[in-house]
């Protein structure tokens, strides 16, 4: 009997480790969203999985950002002034080189809908930045490895608009994840199947190394997201209020995982855990900790 709740608890332990805790643009919850500060403070949670957005500027650098312009919520202009809502879509990431989207600050305003983030002056930082300093970090302290989840904010209508078409927007994100994290470490996301072919596509024939590949999704069902895709996602990536026991078996039953998203309330966490989710994204990596404590 000893021997098999040894076994048990082993088993628990196991599955609790091995479930992905994904830190939402890093913690957005407790620090400004998608910046250094977010993401080396969502690794002191224990978090598996940082998960990040990106868009491309005009000098075509990978920038860490939810959209492809200042959000009026939390932006401001390089003088300290707030950005206003009726100016946020002309300042356009993909009319704006690099060094004049860093000087907008992304911070220090906070953010109204996450009352308990902490207000710093901060920026918007590039992608390879990120893998460097979180890469660093996590050596120098000797941490376990990291994983990152990488959604690219891709919208047909906004093809040549505020970003690059599918080929260009994939390549210089793919190009600057093989230069400096391992391909196993990756995954890539969107809401745009279009990119989620054009990555399988370029896998299958060897163009590009083996990332995980998931297909974010708000209504869609599993079995119109497989078919639509028209090949199977390593990860089905749903809203976590439209996910469903039933939803689960589903992508289990074709082996894909199932990681829904933005699941901030700890008894909601429970409840999607119970479900026999592999993981889940959440702004509160403290929160969610709790689960596999």
């Amino acid at each position: 009997m000893k021997k098999i709740i040894l076994i048990l608890l082993l088993a628990q332990n196991m599955f609790a480790q091995n479930y992905d805790i994904e830190g939402h643009r890093g913690c957005r919850g407790l620090k400004p969203e998608n910046t250094i500060e977010a993401f080396l403070h969502a690794l002191k949670f224990n978090v598996n999985t940082l998960e990040l957005d990106v868009c491309i500027s005009k000098d075509k650098k990978v920038v860490v950002s939810h959209e492809p312009y200042m959000n009026s919520l939390y932006c401001s202009h390089p003088n300290g002034n707030a950005v206003l809502k009726a100016e946020e879509k002309s300042l356009n990431l993909f009319e704006m080189n690099y060094g004049e989207i860093k000087k907008f600050d992304t911070g220090k305003r906070g953010n109204k809908n996450f009352p308990v983030q902490e207000k710093m002056s901060t920026y918007k930082p590039l992608l390879k930045d990120v893998f460097k300093i979180i890469e660093s970090h996590i050596k120098k302290n000797n941490l376990k490895p990291i994983n990152y989840n990488i959604e690219i904010k891709s919208e047909k209508e906004e093809y040549n608009i505020s970003q690059p078409e599918v080929d260009e927007f994939s390549n210089l994100v793919y190009e600057t994840i093989n230069q400096y994290i391992p391909a196993e470490r990756i995954v890539l996301q969107s809401f745009d199947f279009n990119i989620l072919k054009y990555w399988h596509n370029n896998i299958e024939n060897n163009s590009y190394k083996k990332v995980k590949l998931a297909a974010l999704v708000e209504t869609k069902g599993v079995k119109p997201t497989f078919r639509e895709l028209g090949f199977l996602p390593d990860i089905y990536s749903p809203y976590y209020k439209l996910l469903t026991k039933g939803k689960v078996r589903k992508s289990h039953s074709k082996g894909v995982l199932v990681i829904p998203w933005t699941v901030n309330d700890l008894e909601a966490m429970k409840k999607i855990k119970e479900m026999g989710t592999d993981g889940l994204i959440t702004d509160y990596p403290d929160i969610a900790v709790k689960l596999i404590e």
